[in-house]
């Protein structure tokens, strides 16, 4: 019984010479079915700390303006912390074109929001409840948007201050921060905060907290805001510069009595 031989079309998977050609047509064909699901989403340019308190008539937050790329301190004045509709104050760690994204998105939902031109306004409470949905449902797809925010705000004399990270996990306290701060910074607030703290005491114990992180943290750069938001709306600072002091003998050689140090 005679087969007549059929000729392979030149693009068929069988026509392709080599293991490698039908590797790379199989991955096109997969890429091209799924769209972007098979991007590797890694940080590039991220932000490092945000330390954030309750003080007597709001909220303070504060971020220094450095962007790393990797480990290379490749940007200095990138902006960490935005106001959100009338009563909410936004500042984020890690990549910040993600941190762009969430913005786009909180632009679409005050939007939607004002145009019910009902005379009500979503408070801090119901934007923290919204990011975490978001972080949670871009964690579940695979795909996080890379970041850890700090949200607060004030709405009806009501003062509100929350976290969350980039799976989602989220609280509320009177004290909160991020990246490294959450090691080095939360001991310092633990210490010192109480609930009456004055603007200008607030302002002193963030200050503590970036220097202690400048002084620690290889990411972070000597140049940081402060915002704060009351009922009356949000004021962010010009970036300004801390004073420190670098002749400690423990920064001379910090290897020192190290076990098994290079």
């Amino acid at each position: 019984m005679n087969f007549m031989a059929s000729k392979q079309p030149e693009n068929s998977l069988l026509g392709l010479e080599s293991d490698s050609q039908r590797t790379l047509y199989v991955t096109c064909l997969i890429s091209i079915e799924l769209g972007s699901s098979l991007d590797v989403r890694y940080p590039y340019v991220t932000g490092t700390s945000v330390v954030a308190l309750k003080y007597k008539d709001g909220i303070l937050m504060a971020a220094d303006m450095g962007g790393s790329y990797g480990s290379t301190l490749r940007y200095k004045s990138v902006e960490r912390m935005k106001p959100i509709g009338k009563h909410s104050l936004l500042g984020a760690s890690g990549e910040i074109s993600d941190f762009q994204e969430i913005l786009r998105y909180l632009d679409e939902l005050i939007l939607y929001d004002n145009m019910w031109d009902d005379g009500n306004s979503l408070g801090p409470k119901e934007v923290h409840n919204y990011l975490t949905r978001v972080m949670y449902n871009r964690r579940n797809k695979f795909n996080p948007l890379w970041n850890s925010l700090v949200l607060g705000g004030v709405k009806n004399g009501q003062k509100y201050l929350g976290t969350v990270s980039m799976i989602g996990v989220n609280f509320e306290d009177n004290h909160v921060a991020t990246g490294f701060g959450n090691h080095l910074a939360r001991p310092v607030l633990r210490q010192e905060w109480h609930e009456n703290l004055s603007f200008e005491d607030g302002v002193r114990l963030l200050e503590k907290c970036m220097r202690v992180l400048l002084y620690r943290d290889r990411s972070a750069v000597n140049k940081l805001q402060i915002a704060k938001i009351t009922e009356d709306g949000v004021t962010i600072s010009q970036p300004y510069s801390l004073k420190t002091y670098w002749e400690f003998s423990a920064f001379e050689n910090p290897a020192q009595g190290a076990i098994g140090s290079w």
